[in-house]
């Protein structure tokens, strides 16, 4: 039986105006959250580990979740930064491989201004350099870029590629067309994987119930299979919206009708499998 694992969480030292994302309205969150506050709420709820994503857009953020991922065992991977854009990516990629625990990188493509961004030759030319370097892609988006997330998809065929928050669907109004044939044309890529994650800070914070949820479950876990689906807490993000025991418990519910091997490659196998942990 694979160990559980969750796939997307964050460590910070809270810096007001680096993580200036982290809004008024998000006070549950505006501090540090760091490995000692995650490790019990992990083993309380029976995971083996986690892997620890990027929030800030450095290199110095390699460094501080290297530093964590080294002090602490429970954490198994690192998802860090790193410019896909610049000349020197090749080296940069070069350096970075002495780290075991580095799986993968990310670039908050969610907050670009260039919404097709990652269709631009430089950012295409650093996709290319980390396939040769066998690094996965966390692809983090909003719904409106998700068929240039398609398109990039398809011309990487043998770079893994993983989704992010099911790429944030309109949840709080109840909005599942176009993102939902969106995703269905995505998950063709037997390349790119889906995160069940961050799906309860685009609800209704105060108010979701469970079912509002189903509906997009439903089109992820038919597009991608059980194969193709992780678990992830998007700790300590869900915070604002309920809480690690909440959300997970909607996650929960939702499984309870697959098989013991389906679950198991949910809560743990495929993460382990995508990342190589």
């Amino acid at each position: 039986m694979n160990p559980k694992i969750d796939s997307h969480q964050h460590f910070w030292q809270f810096d007001p105006v680096r993580d200036s994302w982290i809004t008024d309205d998000m006070a549950a969150i505006r501090r540090d959250r760091l490995p000692p506050d995650l490790g019990p709420i992990l083993q309380r709820h029976g995971f083996a580990g986690s892997v620890v994503v990027q929030s800030d857009q450095s290199e110095a953020e390699n460094d501080f979740q290297l530093q964590n991922a080294d002090n602490y065992s429970f954490i198994k991977g690192v998802v860090g930064w790193i410019d896909l854009r610049a000349a020197n990516i090749t080296e940069r990629l070069g350096y970075y491989r002495q780290f075991e625990k580095l799986k993968g990188f990310r670039h908050v493509l969610q907050g670009e201004a260039d919404r097709a961004l990652m269709l631009t030759p430089d950012f295409k030319r650093g996709i290319e350099a980390l396939r040769e370097f066998g690094y996965t892609y966390d692809i983090l988006i909003f719904p409106d870029q998700l068929r240039y997330a398609t398109e990039l998809v398809a011309g990487f065929p043998d770079q893994p590629f993983v989704l992010d928050h099911i790429a944030k669907p309109y949840i709080k109004d109840q909005k599942i067309e176009g993102w939902e044939q969106d995703i269905q044309a995505l998950a063709t890529h037997e390349n790119v994987w889906c995160k069940v994650s961050g799906m309860v800070t685009e609800a209704d914070w105060q108010h979701w119930q469970p079912q509002d949820f189903r509906p997009y479950l439903d089109v992820v876990f038919e597009a991608f299979g059980t194969n193709r689906v992780m678990f992830g807490s998007d700790w300590p993000v869900c915070e604002v919206a309920g809480g690690y025991d909440r959300m997970l418990g909607l996650v929960q519910d939702y499984l309870a009708g697959f098989s013991v091997a389906e679950q198991a490659q949910f809560w743990g196998g495929n993460a382990t499998s995508f990342y190589k942990l």
